[in-house]
C-alpha cells in the first residue's frame, strides 16, 4: 500500500513539471515566415526648459506703420508738362523751379512740383492695326521701332495695339528687344475702336499719377467700332490727365477708283447691312471728324499732331515726337481753390524774364469725379 501512494506522487509531481515548462515556451512559428517586431512607440522631444528656446537679443520690433505698408498719393496735386521755346521755335534748356509762374483762373499759385527736362519718361505707344492700315502696317513698324530707338536708355515705353479690340502688348519697358517683339506681332484686325483705345491708356494706373509721360498714337483719326467710349468722354478724359498726347495722322481715305466702286453697289441696291459695314469710315465727312477729333485731343493735352501723309513722312513725325519729348519740362501745383468735381479750371504758364518765349502746355482741366450736390469740395486730378 505505501508503495502505491508514493508511486501516485511521483506520477503527480511529474504532471506538474510539464505544465510549467509549457507555458513558458513560445508559440510555433510556420516554416518560412518571419516574426513581427514589436512596434516602437515614437520618441517624445520635450521642451520642460525655458532656457532652450530662442531669446531675441533686444526688444521686439514694432508693428509696421502706415506708411511702410502703402503709398499715399495726394491727388490735390496738379501737374502739366510744359514746352518752352524761343520765338524761333527752338528749346529753352535749363531752367529751374523759380523761373516758372502758374495762374489759375486768373489767380496766382505757388510752384510746388518740378522735374527738369533731363527726367526719364513713360510713352504708350498705340498702333493701329485695323484694316484701313492694310498697306501701310510695315512702314508704320518699322517707324515705331526707329522711335523706340531714338529714346534715352532709361525712359520706358509701353505697346498697345488697338483694332475692333484694344491689346497690352508689353507693360512699360526699357527692354528693347521686348519693344521690337511687341511692335512686330501687331497684326491685322476688324474694326477701329479708337475712342475705346485711348480711354483706355488715359485710365491706367500710372498715367494717373505725377511724372512725365506721353502717348503716341499712330492712326487715320477714323472710329467705326468703339461702344464704351465717344469722342466727347475722351476729350474731357484727356483734359482730367497730364499725359501729353502725340497723334500721328496719316491718311488712308480711299482714292477715286474706290469711290466709284462703293457708288455703283449702292446703284446696285445692296441690303443696307452690307452698304454700311463696306462704307464705314470712308466718307469725308468721317475723316473731316478724325482729323478734328486728333487736334482736339493732341491740343487738350498740351500736345501737338504731326502730319504724315505719305508713309515717308512718319521717321520725321516720331523723330519730333522723341525731341519734344527730351526737351520738356513738368510743373506743378496745389489749387488754392480745390473746386468741385466737373470743375473746369483755366491754368496759364508763364516763364519770368523770358517775354519773347513760347509757352506750350495744357490750357484747361477738369476735376475728376462724380459731381456732388452737396457743393462740397473734392480733390482735383489733373
Amino acid at each position: 500500500m505505501r508503495r502505491l501512494v508514493l508511486f501516485a506522487l511521483c506520477i503527480l509531481v511529474a504532471a506538474s513539471s510539464t505544465v510549467v515548462a509549457q507555458g513558458t515556451r513560445r508559440a510555433p512559428t510556420m516554416k518560412g515566415a518571419t516574426a513581427k517586431p514589436t512596434p516602437k512607440k515614437p520618441a517624445v522631444k520635450k521642451n520642460n526648459s525655458a532656457d532652450e528656446l530662442p531669446v531675441p537679443d533686444g526688444p521686439p520690433p514694432p508693428p509696421p506703420s502706415k506708411s511702410d505698408e502703402e503709398i499715399i498719393v495726394d491727388t490735390n496735386l496738379v501737374t502739366t508738362p510744359v514746352t518752352v521755346l524761343d520765338r524761333n521755335g527752338r528749346f529753352i534748356p535749363n531752367l529751374k523751379q523759380k523761373d516758372f509762374k502758374i495762374f489759375e483762373n486768373g489767380v496766382p499759385q505757388k510752384v510746388t512740383y518740378f522735374q527738369a527736362e533731363s527726367t526719364p519718361f513713360t510713352v504708350i505707344l498705340m498702333i493701329d492695326i485695323s484694316p484701313s492700315t492694310r498697306y501701310s502696317i510695315d512702314d508704320i513698324r518699322y517707324a515705331a521701332v526707329t522711335f523706340v530707338n531714338q529714346l534715352r536708355p532709361e525712359d520706358k515705353v509701353m505697346v498697345v495695339n488697338f483694332d475692333r479690340q484694344v491689346r497690352v502688348m508689353t507693360e512699360p519697358t526699357s527692354d528693347k528687344k521686348a519693344l521690337f517683339t511687341a511692335i512686330y506681332k501687331s497684326q491685322f484686325g476688324s474694326g477701329t475702336s479708337l475712342y475705346e483705345a485711348v480711354d483706355a491708356a488715359i485710365n491706367m494706373d500710372f498715367v494717373q499719377t505725377p511724372g512725365r509721360k506721353a502717348v503716341v498714337v499712330f492712326t487715320d483719326g477714323v472710329d467705326t467700332t468703339s461702344r464704351q467710349a465717344t469722342y466727347e468722354s475722351t476729350v474731357a478724359g484727356v483734359e482730367e490727365v497730364d499725359a501729353l498726347v502725340y497723334p500721328i495722322r496719316y491718311n488712308t481715305q480711299v482714292n477715286s477708283d474706290q469711290s466709284s466702286q462703293v457708288a455703283m453697289l449702292q446703284r446696285m441696291n445692296m441690303p443696307p447691312g452690307v452698304m454700311a459695314q463696306l462704307g464705314r469710315g470712308q466718307t469725308d465727312v468721317e475723316y473731316a471728324l478724325g482729323k478734328e477729333y486728333l487736334n482736339t485731343i493732341a491740343a487738350n493735352s498740351g500736345g501737338r499732331i504731326f502730319e504724315a501723309e505719305a508713309m515717308g513722312d512718319l521717321d520725321k513725325a516720331f523723330k519730333g515726337v522723341a525731341d519734344e519729348l527730351r526737351q520738356q519740362y513738368a510743373v506743378g501745383y496745389y489749387p488754392d481753390d480745390t473746386g468741385k468735381p466737373g470743375d473746369r479750371k483755366k491754368i496759364k504758364i508763364e516763364v519770368i524774364g523770358k517775354p519773347q518765349s513760347v509757352v506750350r502746355s495744357k490750357t484747361t482741366y477738369v476735376i475728376k469725379g462724380e459731381p456732388q450736390g452737396d457743393g462740397s469740395s473734392a480733390q482735383p486730378s489733373n
